[in-house]
């Protein structure tokens, strides 16, 4: 018999904009290529980067729950920031990712602000900044691909969102957007 799997996954992210969500699936695509990865791509609309795993759950989220999600993160005080992708490479956990070394400073400002907020009874424990490594994943693949160099992805983070993921369904709801100043 198999052990049932969680149904529901909330986490806060910041997602590129549109256009450069774009890009970055081209890229993925022609990196999947040249690797020869099997593993099936990221949509466009659900690429982002996580901030901070809520939680997963074997139900939607409470709206209780939510709202105070929300009120927690609109406390982060920030302002936008520019954000750089130089490298791809593969996780051993068999993500195929994009990283980055000086552009990704404020992806780490930002879930160390993130995470002083959300440090609340109930909730998952916070990991810690050293724990936190900023990146996008492409797609998924046990073959491994080592660091390699990419053509710069840049854009800047205006805002992040709280996200609602149906696992499995490949469902993204956006709960909340909270702007960055």
């Amino acid at each position: 018999m198999t052990a049932a799997r969680p149904t529901d996954r909330l986490f806060f992210a910041v997602l590129p904009d549109p256009a450069t969500a774009v890009r970055i699936a081209t890229l993925g695509e022609t990196l999947r290529k040249e690797h020869g990865l099997g593993g099936k791509p990221i949509l466009p609309q659900h690429l982002h980067i996580t901030l901070w795993h809520v939680g997963d759950a074997f139900w939607p989220p409470s709206n209780e729950l939510i709202a105070k999600l929300v009120r927690r993160a609109a406390y982060v005080e920030m302002p936008s920031f520019r954000i750089a992708f130089d490298h791809a490479m593969s996780f051993s956990n068999g993500a195929f990712v994009l990283g980055g070394e000086d552009g990704i400073s404020g992806l780490e400002m930002l879930h160390a602000r993130l995470r002083a907020v959300l440090t609340i009874p109930g909730l998952r424990r916070p990991v810690g900044v050293s724990g936190f490594t900023p990146h996008m994943t492409l797609l998924r693949d046990q073959k491994h691909v080592p660091l390699q160099p990419i053509n710069e992805i840049v854009w800047t983070a205006r805002k992040f969102v709280l996200v609602h993921s149906l696992l499995g369904r490949t469902t993204h709801r956006h709960l909340a957007h909270l702007p960055l100043a």
